[in-house]
């Protein structure tokens, strides 16, 4: 085989394409299903609040509108180019306008994520669900209606450890093994990881990034897990409220029925407030 030699210029045009190439890989868009009937603009403006949701039936008809799936339109089999390797994880989403996201973690949970989803379902919004292996192995269910209503299903880990602890091979079967679990039951990876405790290092940037997933931490954090009060959760998502932020919750993991009562009053108030619930998408 005979090597290619380059010029200096076809070197330079060469570097720049894959910039451009990496760039447009981890570029983060608005995926909101009432933005547009239309499924590619999805970084349309602002709608009205309230706007979330299907359109309108039809005379009388009843409507035949699913939350569409993040994968709805795409390829079969589409995988973004791998994300470049992270020194710290994604903490709120400016790029989103007048939009918030709501992420759930540690689930599904058979007991907590069905009600859940049924507030979200309720007003057709979106979010993210960071899910552990394990229970994600055990209730594939779930997982498939998470991903037929819209929702983004992130990896959480597969047994929820103190990652920083772990050997780079552990880490790697941590996230490998709950990336395969997902991608077995829905057909797809996941795009999206969150490290347990919210503790990173080196090693989980890197090996996140092999498997083609970016990192997502939180700007609100309503320690749920603490059953706090539903008032007090409630207070702690209305009183952090802002464009862009990331709200952390859970749906597994402990007696999580403070954050079900919790998301069914903060909901309909963040709409009435003007903001998008909505979930990024890496484009």
């Amino acid at each position: 085989m005979t090597r290619d030699h380059t010029g200096p210029e076809r070197r330079t045009l060469l570097r720049i394409a894959l910039g451009l190439g990496t760039a447009a890989a981890v570029h983060l868009a608005v995926a909101d299903p009432a933005s547009t009937p239309s499924r590619p603009a999805r970084t349309a403006g602002t709608p009205p609040a309230g706007a979330a949701g299907p359109p309108a039936n039809v005379r009388g008809r009843p409507s035949p509108y699913r939350l569409d799936p993040m994968t709805a339109g795409a390829p079969a089999r589409f995988r973004p180019a791998r994300p470049p390797v992270r020194t710290r994880p994604f903490e709120h989403l400016p790029d989103l306008g007048h939009s918030m996201v709501l992420s759930f973690d540690d689930g599904p949970d058979p007991k907590y994520t069905p009600d859940i989803l049924a507030t979200l379902r309720e007003h057709q919004v979106r979010a993210m669900f960071f899910v552990c292996g394990e229970m994600a192995d055990g209730n594939p269910d779930l997982l498939r209606e998470m991903a037929d209503e819209g929702h983004v299903v992130g990896n959480h880990s597969w047994s929820h450890p103190l990652i920083p602890k772990l050997s780079r091979s552990a880490i790697r079967d941590e996230l490998g093994r709950t990336s395969d679990v997902v991608e077995r039951v829905l057909g797809a990876p996941p795009l999206w990881y969150r490290a347990p405790y919210g503790a990173w290092n080196r090693n989980s940037f890197e090996i996140g990034a092999e498997l083609g997933m970016e990192p997502m931490a939180w700007t609100v954090d309503t320690l749920d897990w603490k059953e706090p009060g539903t008032g007090t959760i409630v207070r702690r998502v209305l009183d952090g409220a802002a464009p862009g932020v990331v709200v952390l919750s859970h749906d597994a993991g402990g007696d999580r029925s403070q954050s079900v009562a919790a998301l069914r009053r903060y909901l309909p108030r963040l709409l009435e407030a003007g903001y998008r619930i909505t979930v990024p998408q890496r484009v």
